[in-house]
C-alpha cells in the first residue's frame, strides 16, 4: 500500500502487515521511531495522484452526478483516453 504521512500510524501498519500487505507509507517528521519506506516505489505515487487530479477535473466524474454505475465507469473510460492516461 502506497500512502502518504497522513497515514503513517502504528495501528495502522501493524494491521496492513497482519494482513500480508506490503506498506510504504513514509514517516512523520515528528516521529519518536522512524519507520522506514522503499523510496523508488514511493516515488512512483505521484503519476497516480495525477492521473486522479486529471479525473477530476471533469465536474461529472468529481461530483459523481450519474445515478448508473456503468455510465460513472463509461465516464472514466473516456476521460482516461481523452487524457492519456493509463487504465
Amino acid at each position: 500500500m502506497l500512502g502518504d504521512k497522513g497515514y503513517d500510524a502504528d495501528w495502522l501498519r501493524d494491521e496492513l502487515k497482519a494482513r500480508g500487505v506490503r506498506v510504504c507509507i513514509p514517516a512523520r517528521s515528528g516521529r519518536n521511531r522512524p519507520a522506514t519506506h522503499n523510496r523508488k516505489l514511493y516515488k512512483k505515487r505521484c503519476p497516480i495522484e495525477n492521473a486522479f487530479a486529471r479525473l477530476k477535473d471533469w465536474r461529472g466524474i468529481a461530483m459523481r452526478t450519474t445515478r448508473c454505475g456503468d455510465l460513472f465507469l463509461s465516464a472514466i473510460a473516456l476521460a482516461a483516453v481523452i487524457f492519456r492516461l493509463p487504465l
